[in-house]
């Protein structure tokens, strides 16, 4: 079986990150990578991750959950391209 790597975020510092809850109470954790803003769900692991591309400099600890969950909602789902 081939080896899968994963790129670990959380030893890179220049990474902030925010927990929040979706509409449904699934909560996730955002993370922004300086090139787009990934979405991890915590509470559900069948969840797909999902990520947007934002401005940067407009994830900060001043975004509002709000804001997290429209970002959220509007994401695309990480999947295999076929």
């Amino acid at each position: 079986m081939p080896r899968l790597s994963f790129r670990s975020t959380a030893l890179n510092s220049s990474h902030d990150d925010r927990v929040f809850t979706d509409d449904k109470g699934r909560t996730w954790n955002a993370v922004n990578t300086g090139e787009a803003i990934v979405f991890t769900c915590i509470s559900d692991g069948r969840q797909s991750g999902r990520a947007i591309a934002v401005e940067s400099s407009l994830f900060d600890n001043s975004v509002s959950d709000a804001t997290l969950r429209a970002w959220l909602n509007a994401a695309p789902r990480i999947g295999t391209l076929s």
